[in-house]
């Protein structure tokens, strides 16, 4: 990574956030010449984690799943140090704590599912068709299927409304950050495939690990940071300095609210709004790597982030994180911390509060029916990807930087270029898009 200047590229992409990196590394290997116009200080967009006084803070919440493809084929995931959170969850009910995790993984608990003890019969015979339907069948036919809420999808199951309201309900919200379940069944489906089949971790040196690891591998320079793009030109880009660098294309790879300001008439979905708290406290008040959720909702989801790594703060103290749907606001953390001394049965009152992360449009919202997968070309030249253009996910947003470039290649190599060919410095050769 650089501040520093180079050759004209062939493409430009603005954003270093996990799309525009997945794009940048595509073309970069096709063997074009890319430079990625970063704003912030550092790569990974709103996937960051800040170093403060011995704690590791992501930017909110995040959990890695390795299951996903885009994940699998492009990191080296041992590099990560990834630590894994117990297979499952608890949920406070109205009927009291219920241990649901996944008896594949944890054999020796398969008792707590049955029929009766997290679930009755028929809930139970319903949940496990609808995993092993979407663990087995192949995801094209998941993708295809007919589009509808989530909360109808799960009707439609046949579980019954308790067990969506006191089980699914809590822990979905806090993956689509709404509580009516109305995003896209289709991506639920998805999401439910990919939670059955992967594991869900956290890197040892926090999520921001994730993107750096995408950006150490391209080239030398490839990456200037602090380097804010202004506007897009007929001829490139204009950076916020006056500058303006000349490309062949330009891909804008921001978040939504950006992309939409830079490329004016871009329709964009709005965002799902989250905060996040982080508390220190001199005993873990959970011994275990697992999620808690609430059905009341009163909080998304909570856990000990260093029962699941240690190393997310400094020995002999313990980091809970816990998220709420939308903004912080005057007296809320106050809420937040009454309501986690019930669903940890301990005294929060000398809890350190060590950092408050609020995340506008963390994830686009996903109504039904909600396209997968949308073309990235704008115009002539002009392309745009992101969790926006795909899913709300790490696999959705490498998948939308992986079709940019892919785009852009296909583009690039039915245009006649000036000087004939291919752009100079290409290198292409005889490669095919």
């Amino acid at each position: 990574m650089s501040n520093g200047h180079g050759r004209e590229p062939d493409v430009l992409v603005v954003g270093g956030g996990l799309a525009g990196l997945a794009c940048a590394f595509d073309l970069s290997r096709a063997g074009l010449h890319v430079t990625v116009h970063e704003a912030s200080d550092e790569v990974g967009g709103r996937m960051r984690t800040d170093r403060r006084d011995g704690f590791l803070l992501d930017r909110g919440f995040q959990v890695f799943n390795t299951a996903y493809p885009q994940v699998r084929r492009r990191l080296p995931l041992r590099r990560l140090g990834l630590r894994p959170f117990t297979p499952g969850v608890l949920a406070h009910t109205p009927s009291g704590v219920v241990r649901l995790t996944d008896p594949s993984r944890r054999p020796r608990e398969a008792g707590r599912l049955l029929p009766g003890r997290a679930l009755g019969a028929r809930d139970l015979a319903a949940l496990t068709a609808l995993t092993a339907r979407d663990v087995v069948a192949p995801a094209a036919l998941l993708k295809r299927g007919r589009d509808r809420t989530t909360a109808e999808a799960l009707a439609r199951c046949g579980l019954s409304r308790e067990a969506v309201d006191h089980l699914l309900r809590p822990f979905l919200a806090g993956v689509f950050l709404e509580p009516e379940l109305e995003t896209s069944a289709r991506f639920f489906h998805l999401v439910w495939r990919s939670t059955a089949r992967g594991t869900l971790c956290l890197p040892a040196r926090g999520i921001g690990s994730v993107p750096k690891l995408l950006a150490a591998r391209l080239p030398e320079g490839a990456v200037r940071l602090e380097s804010p793009v202004r506007s897009i030109t007929d001829r490139g880009v204009l950076l916020q300095d006056g500058t303006e660098r000349p490309a062949g294309a330009v891909v804008v790879a921001t978040d939504a609210a950006t992309a939409a300001r830079l490329l004016p008439g871009l329709d964009v979905p709005p965002g799902r709004t989250v905060t996040t708290y982080y508390h220190a406290t001199d005993r873990a008040p959970l011994s275990e790597p697992i999620l808690v959720v609430d059905s009341t909702l009163a909080v998304l989801n909570t856990c000990v982030l260093t029962e699941v790594s240690p190393t997310y703060a400094p020995p002999g103290t313990a980091l809970v994180s816990t998220s709420v749907l939308g903004a912080d606001a005057p007296g809320r953390e106050d809420g937040v911390r009454r309501r986690l001394a019930q669903l940890y049965g301990t005294d929060t009152a000398d809890w350190r509060s060590v950092a408050t992360y609020t995340v506008e449009g963390a994830l686009p919202v996903m109504r039904p029916p909600w396209p997968l997968s949308r073309t990235t070309r704008r115009s002539e030249g002009r392309y745009v990807c992101g969790d926006h253009r795909a899913t709300g996910s790490v696999q959705g947003a490498l998948a939308s930087g992986s079709r940019a470039a892919r785009e852009v290649l296909a583009d690039l190599w039915d245009r006649p270029h000036p000087t004939g060919g291919l752009p100079a410095n290409s290198g292409w050769g005889g490669l095919a898009p």
